[in-house]
């Protein structure tokens, strides 16, 4: 799991510091939105979250918050 974020560093920083993940999160900045519309966020909602196969190619795509039935559903994607 990889987070992008699609902000400048200092609110972002201020944002892991009251809601740390346990995952890895990079700095997209504004050509975040366009890489989230190349994925199929064409709208620019936030979250949105892409979920890869195992071969590379996207197997699901959700705008909004992600629940612990999301996670169960997406980890018996092939």
């Amino acid at each position: 799991m990889l987070g992008l974020a699609v902000d400048q560093m200092e609110p972002v920083k201020q944002f892991l510091a009251k809601s740390p993940v346990t995952f890895p999160v990079a700095l997209a900045g504004v050509s975040g939105v366009e890489l989230g519309r190349s994925l199929g966020n064409l709208s620019g909602g936030l979250p949105f979250t892409v979920v890869l196969g195992s071969d590379g190619l996207i197997a699901h795509r959700k705008i909004g918050k992600v629940s612990p039935e999301n996670l169960l559903a997406w980890a018996s994607l092939k």
